[in-house]
């Protein structure tokens, strides 16, 4: 390896990415879809500069440790665990039917079965990336539906998870009959002992060393202490416990993200992530033969079809059968009819192994690019298709459920209660956070003792009830026992430590935020129960800093610190 040609092979990657991934974005694409071409530039079937591939597959890897890290990171129990009823069997059932469609795709074609799984379970997987960017276009990310998508796509996420490990096993030379059952076993030890000594020694270390470095108030180091745990734990998952590093970097990101430094972590891993990614990119696009997508156009068509209608189509049955609304059904299923990073994964492990052909890649790299475009698109037409239906007499009746309407806010399945809040009060405050819930499919319920307040969210069909909220039946015909939130919205509320107390009898695990004027207040409150009091002392205090420190150039780093300092410091004060 000469420096010289990795840095001709560094620059001429990121710069054409760069290129690239801004017209995408402009387009309104992802720019996973101009990484791709970027590597279609600089491969070796288009004509001028050639980047060496052997050493783009080599950062590739660093990508893809860095890519289970981050999805480790973002792995959040507590998500998966509200939505685990559709979530689970969900995502099993629908990567269950992509994989039988693709090995039969696969069979069809003249592949072996092994080649055929393997291109199915590549077609099974949705892009974390491009899912939760469309969610958050469309401020779906926080509703029942882009919980339930989230969900699912970490559920789908673990089954890759465990592909990682197991291909090597099934598909690795010399693994077969009564051998197979012993490597299968000695494998299953292996992650055993992984987890184990993840989960015992890692617990106590990686905080420990993150506590010490974070003291150091360097930044430097903190950034290069995240990356060396993440290749690190990673390199030696392999070296000690002989099993994938990626398996490794995702244990690694689930450490550090239940640590405090979850957060910090995350923000000062996604630079270096998002350059290895492109590297990824850039070296998967660089095996995508155009010549050879001539040749088998019914394969492209077939591969498509399974991403497009057969996941969609699994995805909408299997949601719906659960009873949830038609909306939360198509936003979901469309949502996941994508393919992106975890099916290149797949498909290079695939390569590696002598499994999956220079077609099956091409397919799939071809497939990805047009799914990833059409995504965006397709989850527009959600709603307009969703009013359409539920619009027309006959096939309205059909869908309906128990006098459902067909909308998100229909269904006889109740929502839960993290999309229920009760708002004590609707001055300026209540009326904005209002507004701010519902736009988020948060249901939101006002309590006010102005009648004619009431009297005007009825005729906006905003829920509302007029009364005293110091009345545990006020709160009770609010909805308390099923909301998740209780939002005190006045500064200068009388009782409302009475208000908190009389919640928390009707729902002892709704959380309760709570707004005071004065500092000296704000332990009045937490003692009676709020989970969150927040005062205009402070947040003017805070708004002073953040002003000033901007004005004087210092980074959004600096500004999150002195942020944090500053709650202590007024929290301590109060």
């Amino acid at each position: 390896m000469h420096a010289y040609d990795l840095i001709i092979t560094l620059t001429g990657g990121l710069g054409v990415g760069l290129v690239l991934g801004y017209v995408t974005q402009r387009l309104g694409l992802s720019p996973i879809v101009g990484y791709l071409l970027a590597g279609l530039v600089v491969g070796p079937f288009t004509p001028g500069f050639v980047a060496d591939g052997g050493l783009a597959e080599q950062l590739a890897e660093v990508g893809v440790i860095l890519l289970m890290f981050g999805v480790g990171l973002q792995f959040h129990v507590d998500e998966l665990l509200a939505v685990r009823n559709v979530a689970v069997p969900g995502a099993i059932a629908q990567s269950a039917v992509a994989t039988i469609l693709g090995t039969l795709l696969g069979r069809a074609f003249g592949w072996d079965w092994p080649a055929g799984i393997v291109f199915g379970m590549a077609l099974s997987v949705a892009s974390t990336v491009v899912l939760a960017r469309v969610l958050a276009d469309n401020n779906d990310l926080h509703t029942q539906a882009g919980h339930i998508a989230v969900g699912w796509l970490v559920v789908e996420d673990l089954l890759t998870v465990i592909a990682l490990v197991l291909l090597p096993v099934l598909f690795g030379p010399g693994n077969s009959g009564p051998a197979l059952w012993i490597t299968l076993g000695v494998t299953a030890l292996k992650v055993t002992a992984l987890v184990a000594f993840t989960a015992v020694v890692g617990t106590r270390v990686i905080p420990w060393i993150l506590d010490h470095v974070a003291d150091t108030r360097s930044r430097e180091l903190f950034t290069l202490t995240v990356l060396v745990l993440a290749l690190g734990i990673a390199v030696g998952s392999a070296l000690i416990f002989s099993v994938s590093m990626a398996l490794g970097a995702f244990l690694a990101g689930m450490i550090v993200g239940r640590s405090q430094y979850s957060l910090r972590a995350a923000s000062d891993a996604v630079p270096m992530r998002d350059a290895f990614a492109v590297l990824f990119f850039v070296s998967v696009g660089m095996l995508l033969d155009p010549g050879s997508l001539i040749e088998a156009p019914g394969l492209i068509l077939g591969a498509l079809g399974i991403i497009l209608l057969g996941k969609p189509l699994a995805a909408l049955a299997i949601v719906w059968v659960m009873r949830y609304p038609l909306k939360t059904a198509m936003t979901v299923a469309i949502a996941l009819a994508q393919i992106g990073e975890f099916s290149f994964i797949l498909s290079t492990i695939g390569r590696d192994l002598g499994i999956l052909s220079v077609a099956a890649t091409n397919t799939l790299v071809a497939a990805a690019m047009v799914s990833i475009v059409l995504n965006p698109l397709l989850y527009r037409t959600v709603g307009p298709v969703e009013r359409w239906l539920t619009s027309r007499p006959g096939i309205g009746r059909a869908l309906s459920r128990d006098g459902d309407d067909g909308s998100a806010g229909g269904d006889t399945r109740p929502l839960d209660a993290a999309h229920r809040a009760v708002v004590i009060g609707y001055g300026p405050t209540g009326r904005t956070i209002v507004r701010l819930l519902r736009e988020n499919e948060i249901e939101a319920t006002v309590v006010d003792l102005n009648s004619e307040t009431v009297r005007a969210l009825h005729q906006q069909h905003i829920p509302a009830v007029h009364g005293d909220a110091m009345r545990p039946e006020t709160l009770a015909a609010a909805g308390m026992a099923r909301a998740g939130h209780l939002i005190l919205t006045s500064a200068g509320m009388e009782n409302g430590t009475e208000v908190i107390r009389a919640a928390r009898e009707l729902n002892p695990g709704v959380r309760v935020l709570a707004r005071t004027a004065y500092l000296r207040d704000l332990p009045v409150l937490k003692e009676a129960g709020a989970d969150s009091a927040y005062s205009g002392e402070s947040e003017v205090a805070l708004a002073f800093i953040e002003d000033i420190l901007d004005r004087l150039g210092a980074t959004a780093e600096q500004i999150d610190r002195e942020r944090a300092r500053a709650h202590a410091e007024l929290a301590d004060g109060a």
